[in-house]
């Protein structure tokens, strides 16, 4: 399924106020960059922030950062963290070390990713992120993860391993709901059970969690 197929998701349905994504960056390029990449989608708004206003907007649901025009990434993270725990942030940077990645989103972030990424990757992320997922190199999240303890194995209903297996192909809410012909509620009442069975907090640790790679 292409890129496009996010508008589904976000440009169906009743009249409703844009969901609003603020955008940290003094390059107006980057800006317009992402207007243009969400152009498509009406119930979508890209919002430009000045780093000192950042945090007094409260109707936005996620934040993108331009770590390469900050300065003092790392700071304005913690702040964000304070103020907004709830907010999503999603940094972009020309930083490709694990190490480095890693403390991001050790600071809050929920996804990172690279300059150079792609329309698709970046729709994709957003979507991702607003689901609930941490968005970063596998290899990332699981440096994280390291040290925790594994429950017991988990039995799996039929349909549990279904949403698994979909769920390691990299597929949203949306695209799930899609395949299996089900609600998208139902789709996240599933997931939401699966993290309980085995123990994690989120979706990507549970697409990469030894238990749950079924054959």
């Amino acid at each position: 399924m292409g890129p496009k197929s996010i508008d589904a998701k976000y440009g169906a349905g009743p009249a409703r106020p844009p969901d609003r994504i603020g955008v940290v960056a003094t390059d107006p390029l980057r800006v317009i960059g992402l207007k243009a990449i969400f152009a498509d989608i009406p119930s979508l708004e890209i919002v430009p922030l000045s780093v000192p206003g950042a945090l007094d907007d409260v109707d936005l649901s996620l934040v993108i950062v331009d770590a390469g025009c900050i300065s003092h990434l790392f700071e304005l993270l913690g702040a964000f963290r304070k103020a907004r725990p709830r907010l999503k942030l999603v940094v972009l940077g020309t930083e490709t070390a694990p190490d480095y990645i890693e403390q991001v989103i050790g600071a809050g972030a929920k996804g990172y990713l690279p300059v150079t990424a792609q329309e698709g990757e970046i729709r994709r992320a957003i979507e991702m992120v607003r689901d609930g997922s941490v968005w970063a190199p596998r290899k990332v999240i699981s440096r994280l993860l390291d040290g925790k303890s594994e429950p017991a194995a988990p039995r799996f209903t039929p349909r549990e391993r279904q949403i698994l297996q979909l769920l390691r192909n990299g597929r949203s809410n949306r695209e799930i709901s899609a395949v299996l012909h089900i609600d998208e509620s139902t789709v996240k009442a599933h997931i939401g059970r699966l993290m309980r069975k085995v123990g994690v907090g989120n979706r990507i640790a549970l697409t990469i969690h030894p238990l749950t790679q079924i054959e």
